[in-house]
């Protein structure tokens, strides 16, 4: 499936992007298309995503925290 904006109804992710994590919210390694979101750094290794359409606030990307060395989290 695709994960769309809560706001709006931008694509964002999709679920073979998805994978187990142990946060409470859904993890993914990518985004649908390089326009799905919009990023600039919080702090070193966080980056503040937002959707890439309407601006809604998506949570973090952590820089070189996702299932295989290298890859971000979403």
């Amino acid at each position: 499936g695709i994960y769309v904006c809560a706001k709006c109804g931008h694509e964002l992710f999709s679920s073979r992007a998805k994978y187990e994590h142990s946060s409470p919210w859904p993890a993914f390694t990518e985004t649908l298309r390089g326009d799905s979101v919009a990023k600039r750094e919080e702090r070193p290794g966080a980056l503040k995503v937002t959707c890439g359409k309407c601006g809604n606030g998506l949570g973090h990307e952590f820089l070189n925290d996702g299932p295989k060395q290298g890859q971000s989290r979403f």
